[in-house]
């Protein structure tokens, strides 16, 4: 048993999500003050992280790669160090915001192998999955919200630049107004999708223990959430904005169209 290992593992997570709460800060209102703290939080992580993997490597007699969510564990703490390296050479610091939640997304699923006690009350169980499908369906809004508006930037776009007064489009706002529109939905369907993810993914591992990752909906769920934060990390840090923007956002929404087609039925499929 490594038990110790998944024990560091989990500690190592909760440190790295002072790093997540960073990256939230910084995409919705551009406050960088937590960065040290974070920082400082994912050294402790990263050094816990080691231990952790040490811990597993010396119990199973080999590098704990063998399944998805060992994988998982390595691959979150080679990220993690790789950025320690990049940040230490470079001062890339904006590449905090995406690799901060990847690593502690990655860690936390990591983290799952070892099972927990299951629900002690029924009302809690429900109560977790109605905040779950909350979160997501607010997230979803938001997307949704963005995706829209990105369509009518591309219209108002092409009508600015072909000058054809008179039409319906000329109805629309600015591209100024509808970039602001973008931005903000943008921030607030990542914040609702990450929470509703994390939660989810806790709300499957007591419910099913390590057999939740085997779920086709739940890989598809999780790479559309990786789509979303690389669209909010190549806004907030790289500066895409325009058309860039707009027809990533939209991308994006076929992602979770999809994502939300796998997921029908959610409520029975977990409750097998």
């Amino acid at each position: 048993m490594h038990d110790m290992g998944v024990f560091w593992l989990r500690v190592a997570a909760v440190c790295y999500s002072v790093g997540l709460i960073h990256a939230i800060l910084v995409i919705s209102l551009r406050k960088t003050r937590l960065f040290r703290v974070a920082v400082g939080a994912f050294y402790t992580g990263v050094v816990l992280h080691v231990v952790s993997v040490v811990e597993t490597t010396r119990a199973l007699g080999h590098l704990p790669v063998s399944n998805f969510l060992e994988t998982s564990s390595v691959c979150a703490l080679l990220m993690a160090l790789a950025f320690l390296f990049v940040d230490w050479r470079y001062k890339f610091n904006s590449l905090s915001v995406f690799i901060f939640p990847v690593v502690f997304l990655l860690t936390m699923i990591g983290s799952m192998e070892a099972p927990v006690a299951t629900w002690s009350d029924q009302r809690v169980r429900d109560a977790w999955l109605f905040v779950h499908v909350l979160m997501i369906l607010l997230g979803y809004a938001g997307l949704l919200i963005t995706a829209v508006a990105s369509i009518f930037y591309l219209i108002q776009e092409r009508q600015l630049k072909r000058k054809r007064p008179g039409s319906f489009f000329d109805r629309l706002p600015p591209l100024a107004t509808l970039d602001s529109l973008i931005t903000h939905s943008m921030n607030f369907g990542f914040l609702f999708i990450t929470l509703g993810v994390i939660a989810a993914t806790t709300w499957a591992f007591i419910e099913t223990g390590s057999q939740w990752f085997a779920y086709p909906r739940i890989g598809i769920a999780l790479l559309t959430w990786l789509f979303y934060l690389i669209m909010v990390f190549m806004r907030t840090t790289a500066g895409w904005r325009g058309r860039k923007a707009a027809v990533m956002a939209i991308a994006v929404l076929c992602c979770s169209a999809l994502t939300w087609a796998a997921h029908v039925g959610l409520r029975s499929a977990f409750s097998r």
